[in-house]
């Protein structure tokens, strides 16, 4: 099957068109603003590519996803929790480096030479925050940051995009948080774009891509969240 190639201006192709091989792998362009964005994230589709391709759009078939009232953690996790909680070290916050978190997740990981957060991505999610669609959640100790992760809001759907640590535990810590405020906040599924068995570990499973754009357009057509009014929730241990 033929790439679509997508123009400024033109819609993105729907994802029922998506190969089967690679799984997903919807349309290529080279429009990443605000609008696309957005467009992108309502019909359940992402940005995928490395420096140097087109902008590569995404709708794989399973799709994973956290239902946070299906988010569990281990054992071993929970009695670190407590005593994070109990320690009072670290301290969790919304938004305040966003382009820090991002950069700190673009930053090579063991084993990998390169990283999918470009510069021209950065740059689109920078902008995606700046007018209340994108948001981080953070892990803090005093002036130095620990862990977090960032991704979309649209209404009452969030879409994951990526997570660090700088410190063990911390990005555990931040999804935690993430779970527990988004919850609060009428949430109740968090896409996590791809299955790896990090996010299955906690709970995330894989659907079908009609049942995930199902719930996309229903959530996404919720009332959002005053996001600045929010305050990041202490996970329950």
């Amino acid at each position: 099957m033929r790439l679509a190639w997508v123009e400024p201006g033109q819609p993105l192709p729907p994802p029922t068109r998506a190969q089967r091989e690679p799984n997903g792998l919807l349309a290529a362009g080279r429009d990443l603003g605000p609008a696309r964005l957005i467009e992108a994230y309502r019909q359940g589709t992402f940005p995928w590519y490395e420096a140097g391709q087109p902008v590569l759009w995404w709708s794989p078939d399973p799709r994973m996803v956290l239902h946070l009232e299906e988010f569990r953690i281990s054992r071993s996790f929970a009695k670190t929790l407590r005593r994070i909680v109990r320690e009072g070290r670290w301290r969790l916050a919304i938004d305040t480096s966003f382009e820090t978190v991002m950069r700190c997740c673009a930053a090579p990981r063991p084993g990998q030479s390169g990283t999918w957060i470009t510069e021209e991505m950065m740059a689109a999610y920078v902008g995606l925050h700046r007018s209340g669609r994108a948001h981080s959640f953070e892990v803090w100790e005093g002036d130095c940051l620990r862990g977090g992760l960032y991704g979309v809001a649209i209404g009452r759907m969030f879409f994951g995009e990526s997570m660090f640590a700088l410190a063990p535990e911390a990005s555990k810590f931040a999804l935690a948080s993430l779970v527990a405020t988004l919850r609060e906040a009428g949430f109740s599924v968090i896409d996590c774009q791809q299955n790896t068995r990090h996010l299955a570990s906690f709970g995330a499973r894989e659907i079908g891509r009609a049942e995930f754009l199902d719930a996309v357009a229903g959530l996404c057509a919720l009332p959002a969240p005053d996001w600045p009014d929010l305050t990041p929730r202490v996970p329950d241990a």
